[in-house]
């Protein structure tokens, strides 16, 4: 695992420039096979159940937003930590279908932000005080890996509670 990207991972050799702009919708089609019945049902006790993981897409698209911004104003930025438990308190307040229009509307804000930028920039330094120095390229880098990391955890929630699973799970 990368100290500084600990997505990398669910990155491996992938372009997170491909994955960006795809996982609001991969999102909405698992939450789709999901149906609203079940976006609430979590995997395993004290296990994130769908809508909170979607919620804690959207408060890591705002952190990412804003990290990207600090990195690219300031010189020497050093990024400030959050602790994702704390912030996941309070997302009984959310249903899942605005967290996934404020992780889309975000996203897309931040993919602008990405694309209008000459690839130089990329390379701006930045610091993680629990991961070290890094560059603007390893906070996108890190946004791409956690985007697969949280799919997949969709993913097998979504089948976990499939239909066909389930009337599996009763008969065996």
């Amino acid at each position: 695992m990368s100290k500084e990207n600990p997505y990398a991972e669910f990155l491996r050799s992938q372009d997170p420039l491909k994955i960006l702009p795809a996982t609001a919708r991969k999102i909405e089609a698992i939450l789709e096979e999901l149906g609203a019945e079940r976006v609430d049902q979590p995997p395993a006790p004290g296990k994130w159940c769908a809508r909170e993981i979607v919620c804690h897409l959207a408060d890591c698209e705002l952190t990412f937003g804003f990290r990207l911004r600090q990195t690219l104003s300031e010189d020497h930025h050093t990024i400030q930590p959050f602790d994702q438990e704390s912030w996941a308190a309070h997302y009984d307040a959310y249903g899942t279908h605005d967290a996934l229009a404020a992780f889309h509307a975000v996203r897309n804000w931040n993919l602008a932000l990405i694309r209008s930028l000459p690839p130089e920039t990329h390379k701006k330094p930045v610091t993680h005080p629990e991961r070290g120095p890094m560059t603007f390229r390893t906070i996108i880098d890190t946004m791409g890996g956690h985007d697969i990391n949280h799919l997949r955890q969709l993913e097998a929630i979504a089948k976990k509670f499939a239909p066909e699973h389930s009337a599996m799970a009763a008969s065996g």
